[in-house]
């Protein structure tokens, strides 16, 4: 039996990628789609995302929690800004089998972060100790019984897997004080990443490789909680379309060399289906994950200084968002987590 899905958030980016993956997916149907805001949706959804046409023309309709639910779905996607997240999860509580949540509001479990990184008060904290963190690769038990699953952000995704198998063998330097040296995380992500609606910086003249929220931004918590490690996280806007490369610089303990890193991330990920170690010297590209789920890692330690250099690269529309919420639902309804996952798919254009 298929299992039913609805998306709300719908028209953005990430909610066309889950539309385009779920589309595909031999054990998935969608019933509805929903936008984020309260608009009329009388156009098929081809009507925005051409490359549908033919394929579902179902409208984009106004979101209500009763609307939704008579589309008597199993998992419902929601694609949408934080504090919509927060309302639709509270209302769908137990009422559906599986919530994937692609914003922030559960993200963090402590609300009084919220504020300060989100600029929103967290108004139901009782369901941050009850969603699961969704990255399967270090959460999969938890997934597999959640009713709601925080689907991790795209930075957070391509920080977090490199760096935490390091931080639990002990590979990362301890300072004298006792703290640990912080891994300094440098990531690009392309204009995509920035959503759809108009923005003067993600116009196509206005696209430059440019840094932003430095030492402030939103997902700098969110990587700290989970990478195991706390950690110096600067996100740069790049001219391109899609796609995040990190750049890792660690400070190692004593007695890691390059042979023992690349033994720690290769044994950590074997049986990873989405997690690519790449061979010495092969770098990651954002156009090798390009439309794919995959997270591409690679590696190089100078040795005079037991100084780490770690790339990654994910797809932030897919590994980041949208793949690794079907991911996720495949882990919570007991499919193969590469189920729908393997073959490309469509892209952010019309």
């Amino acid at each position: 039996m298929a299992i039913r899905t609805v998306i709300i958030g719908a028209s953005g980016y990430s909610g066309a990628e889950l539309v385009s993956i779920l589309l595909a997916h031999p054990d998935a149907r969608v019933e509805g789609l929903f936008g984020s805001a309260k608009r009329e949706g009388d156009e098929p959804y081809s009507a925005s995302f051409g490359r549908f046409r033919g394929r579902l023309d179902l409208p984009v309709r106004p979101a209500s929690t009763e609307a939704v639910l008579a589309c008597k779905p199993d998992a419902v996607f929601l694609a949408t800004p934080h504090e919509a997240s927060l309302e639709f999860a509270r209302s769908l509580d137990g009422r559906v089998a599986c919530v994937l949540d692609l914003s922030a509001a559960f993200r963090l479990k402590d609300a009084t972060r919220y504020p300060a990184f989100y600029g929103f008060e967290h108004t139901h904290p009782a369901l941050l100790s009850r969603a699961a963190y969704g990255l399967p690769e270090i959460n999969r038990a938890a997934i597999r019984g959640a009713s709601l699953v925080a689907v991790p952000g795209c930075y957070p995704t391509s920080a977090i897997l490199p760096l935490l198998p390091l931080a639990r063998a002990g590979a990362i330097a301890t300072r004298p004080d006792g703290r640990p040296a912080r891994p300094v995380i440098d990531s690009t992500s392309g204009v995509s990443g920035a959503g759809r609606g108009l923005a003067l910086r993600s116009l196509f003249c206005e696209v430059h490789q440019q840094a932003y929220g430095v030492l402030k931004h939103r997902h700098q918590p969110e990587i700290d909680a989970y990478a195991g490690v706390p950690t110096v996280f600067t996100p740069h806007l790049g001219p391109f379309e899609r796609g995040i490369l990190s750049t890792i610089h660690v400070e190692l303990a004593p007695n890691w060399d390059e042979a023992r890193v690349r033994a720690c991330l290769t044994d950590a990920y074997r049986e990873e289906p989405f997690v690519r170690i790449c061979p010495a010297g092969v770098w990651p590209s954002v156009a090798d994950v390009r439309q794919t789920n995959f997270c591409d890692i690679s590696l190089a330690v100078d040795p005079a200084w037991g100084h780490l250099i770690i790339t990654s690269a994910i797809d932030n529309l897919v590994k980041g968002a949208a793949g690794q919420a079907v991911q996720c639902m495949n882990a919570r309804f007991g499919l193969p987590e590469t189920r729908g996952l393997l073959s490309t798919h469509g892209g952010t254009g019309a």
